[in-house]
């Protein structure tokens, strides 16, 4: 991503790499191991964006648009909960089977309202406040702190700044370390796929 991205595009982004994930999943439909190596890297994304947007977006809510700010990131908050939820929930379940997909599929009508939410309220009220430069250095400091989040989702965590960031930086070693073994979508599958889009 270009560091000229503002915050929405960075968010936008994002959104739409899970929509891909989930699509691919979906695709892998009659292959297990590639629904789980699909789901796997879909709730890689999901852990870390949300993380990225409790620790740097939620808070430049509140702080610059008063009450409404706080009742949004709250509101916020609260969606990445039950995601939270749902997702560590599938680390005891097969991908492929029933009670696996219809957990997946809740996830994403929930992350689809609560995305669009993002995209059509939140957003939109904040981007004039921060302006093109606040905008552009909140977008790098989402991208930066993705980077230092947790990989795997942890509904006990807290979910908001400074609790957040230090429990997060204790479990960022723990999920790269468990990370190792666990399968991803392969590069030749992340062609594929890429292909299929166009």
């Amino acid at each position: 991503m270009s560091s000229k991205n503002t915050l929405t595009d960075a968010i936008k982004e994002d959104h739409q790499e899970m929509y891909e994930y989930y699509d691919n999943y979906k695709k892998a439909a009659g292959d297990s191991d590639a629904q789980a190596r699909w789901a796997r890297q879909l709730t890689w994304e999901i852990a870390r964006h949300a993380v990225g947007e409790e620790i740097v977006v939620y808070p430049l809510m509140e702080k610059h648009m008063g009450h409404e700010g706080i009742k949004l990131a709250n509101q916020d908050r609260e969606d990445h909960q039950q995601v939270k939820e749902q997702l560590y929930q599938l680390e005891s379940l097969t991908a492929g089977t029933n009670d696996y997909d219809a957990i997946m599929t809740r996830v994403m009508a929930h992350l689809r309202q609560h995305n669009d939410s993002e995209e059509t309220q939140d957003l939109p009220q904040l981007e004039p406040i921060l302006g093109q430069e606040g905008s552009q250095q909140a977008a790098a400091s989402f991208t930066r702190t993705k980077k230092f989040a947790p990989t795997r989702p942890h509904p006990s965590a807290p979910n908001k700044p400074p609790a957040e960031t230090l429990v997060g930086f204790l479990a960022l070693p723990i999920d790269k370390l468990k990370d190792m073994f666990t399968k991803f979508p392969t590069e030749e599958m992340k062609k594929v796929a890429e292909q299929d889009q166009k």
